[in-house]
């Protein structure tokens, strides 16, 4: 049986951008911990730190889905170097500010700046769809994709702090500037494999969020976030209540490692059930792969459970991209895709934030039953939704018909 994943890159410069794609979306793992780690080392101060990678977080999450919105309007190789110029200023900015000490109040509006990083991981998936749309071989691009997002989120936060720890306090964040300065040059250069511009008079009017099915998708993502941000809290406070803090890393590296192997088979599979009723099925055993949590007995069954979770993780957020791709205009594909990742993330610090603070008030394991709620949302958005997911293949059918004859290539 011939290697899905070794087929997909059968056509020339999928592997360049592929590889450059990886490195450019380091630094979005990277940023927030290293900003943490850089300011409670050089101002002692983990409020004041937890405020800055907070401003770059909700910035990054506000900013990137209009970052995109040019990306769909003008090309990648016209934005993405403008985008990553003005996220670089706003990092090296930062950093001297940290190092010179300036005003608290600078640091903020630097951090905002920084904040204008593009979503590579949408740029990245919007050239696969491009290649392979309407393909099989689509699902097992955007399988990969989750895999290496899930891996950037493994090794860019250890990167970020070693270095910040081992170095100097500014080197995380520093790092994360050369890896996206690095990756966008790479992956801007590979013109090839670069989506064509649509023309603005047939492009679809307004924004992507005017459409039903992606509303709901976004809903259904947030809710994942917040157990996803649930869980990396409420692991440290768990294994720290058991006395043994340093087993929380094995823990979020089996629920990323479940994730991560599930997501390479899913791609590596055909299934015949149609997208909608594949994430009807994927949220409701996201859901009920929360319960067993509440019944955690000590770090083993947690480590086992979490593993399990991510095993639901990374097909569900398959299909949900999947659909994504089909729910609105291709006009409008990066942007669509973005708001997508931009739910997952905004769930993830929600998530991170109100677990937290149910943890201090009433306890560990109260921690958990935030997940459970998240289940029930992603559920009852998946519910609520279906209908309206059904019918985004005939739709989308229609999109694309209307769009392809406007197709130019890029102007640079």
């Amino acid at each position: 049986m011939a290697n899905p994943y070794r087929q997909i890159f059968a056509v020339k410069g999928t592997l360049g951008f592929t590889l450059a794609g990886l490195v450019s979306r380091l630094p979005l793992s990277m940023m927030g911990i290293g900003i943490i780690t850089m300011l409670a080392q050089s101002r002692g101060s983990y409020g004041l730190a937890g405020g800055v990678a907070a401003a770059f977080t909700l910035a990054s999450a506000l900013l990137a889905p209009q970052v995109s919105r040019l990306v769909d309007r003008f090309g990648q190789s016209r934005i993405l170097p403008l985008a990553t110029v003005l996220s670089i200023l706003g990092t090296s900015a930062l950093l001297a500010s940290t190092h010179w000490r300036a005003p608290d109040w600078t640091l903020f509006v630097f951090a905002i700046l920084a904040g204008c990083t593009p979503s590579m991981s949408a740029m990245t998936r919007a050239r696969w769809t491009e290649l392979y749309r309407g393909r099989p071989a689509l699902k097992t691009a955007f399988s990969l994709e989750s895999v290496f997002d899930e891996i950037c989120f493994i090794v860019g936060p250890p990167i970020a702090v070693g270095l910040s720890v081992g170095l100097f306090p500014e080197a995380g964040p520093l790092a994360a500037a050369v890896f996206l300065a690095v990756g966008v040059t790479a992956f801007v250069l590979q013109k090839g494999t670069e989506p064509p511009v649509i023309l603005a008079e047939t492009m679809a009017p307004g924004s992507v969020l005017r459409y039903p099915a992606l509303r709901v998708l976004i809903v259904a993502l947030a809710g994942m976030g917040v157990i996803v941000g649930t869980i990396d809290v409420v692991s440290v406070a768990f294994a720290e209540a058991e006395g043994r803090p340093a087993a929380a890393s094995l823990v979020l590296s089996l629920y990323a490692l479940g994730s991560c192997i599930a997501g390479l088979a899913f791609g590596a599979v055909r299934l015949g059930l149609p997208l909608p009723k594949l994430f009807l099925i994927g949220a409701g055993m996201t859901a009920a792969s929360t319960l067993p949590l509440l019944f955690v007995g000590g770090i083993g069954s947690l480590a086992t459970m979490m593993f399990v979770s991510g095993v639901f993780f990374a097909p569900t957020m398959i299909v949900a991209l999947s659909i994504g791709e089909i729910a609105v205009p291709p006009s409008k594909l990066t942007e669509g895709l973005t708001w997508l990742t931009t739910g997952l993330g905004v769930g993830v610090a929600a998530g991170a934030a109100v677990s937290g603070a149910v943890v201090a008030r009433f306890g560990v394991q109260a921690g958990f039953t935030i997940a459970l709620a998240a289940g029930a949302l992603i559920v009852g958005a998946a519910f609520w939704g279906f209908r309206r997911l059904g019918r985004i293949e005939g739709d989308g059918a229609m999109a694309r018909t209307s769009e392809v004859a406007s197709r130019t290539p890029v102007q640079n």
